[in-house]
């Protein structure tokens, strides 16, 4: 076994490299640039949300309020008669890129911190990379990658921007694991 303790180097040097990694797939690449897409009234549907004054938070147009509610007549003729809404309102203001950026970084220490405490349980010092590797690759894609085809399955976001993302956990999961392989305390 090894203590995560022996582990703060891959842990930091890896969350920075995906931190960059990161940066550079969405400031650079620009695969990302579809992911949203913009409406063609959109200035009237923010004009018509302004005048509703929705208080921040995560909203399901229509909305049954029980399992019960999912029967009733009337909420599935609004469910049939569409459209069916899925949207999350966030305040005016600031879109935050600080705390954002802040809250991305301490996600990939976490994810981080899970992957050598696991490769710490399962591996003594003297593994080698390829161990190393798959063990901290295999868990930081479970951490980066996995959870995001739940959106797509109950909040129906699209399939291939959740895929795009997937890659990306992979690419994250194999810079993690390739840093703890590199750093590996020996």
């Amino acid at each position: 076994m090894v203590p995560i303790t022996s582990l703060w180097l891959p842990i930091v040097v890896s969350a920075v490299i995906v931190f960059v990694a990161s940066s550079v797939i969405h400031m650079v690449l620009g695969y990302h640039k579809n992911d949203m897409r913009k409406l063609a009234n959109e200035e009237a549907v923010q004009k018509a949300l302004r005048a509703l004054n929705i208080a921040p938070g995560d909203y399901a147009v229509p909305c049954a309020s029980s399992m019960k509610g999912m029967k009733d007549p009337e909420f599935l003729e609004r469910m049939n008669k569409g459209p069916v809404v899925l949207m999350t309102v966030s305040p005016g203001g600031s879109s935050g890129m600080g705390v954002a950026l802040t809250l991305w970084f301490l996600y990939i220490i976490v994810v981080s911190v899970f992957a050598g405490y696991i490769a710490g349980r399962a591996l003594t010092a003297e593994a080698r990379y390829l161990a190393v590797f798959r063990f901290v690759g295999a868990t930081a894609f479970a951490g980066y990658g996995l959870a995001l085809f739940q959106q797509s399955i109950w909040f129906r976001r699209n399939w291939g921007t959740t895929l795009v993302s997937v890659f990306d956990g992979l690419v994250y999961a194999l810079l993690t694991a390739g840093t703890f392989g590199w750093l590996w305390p020996r």
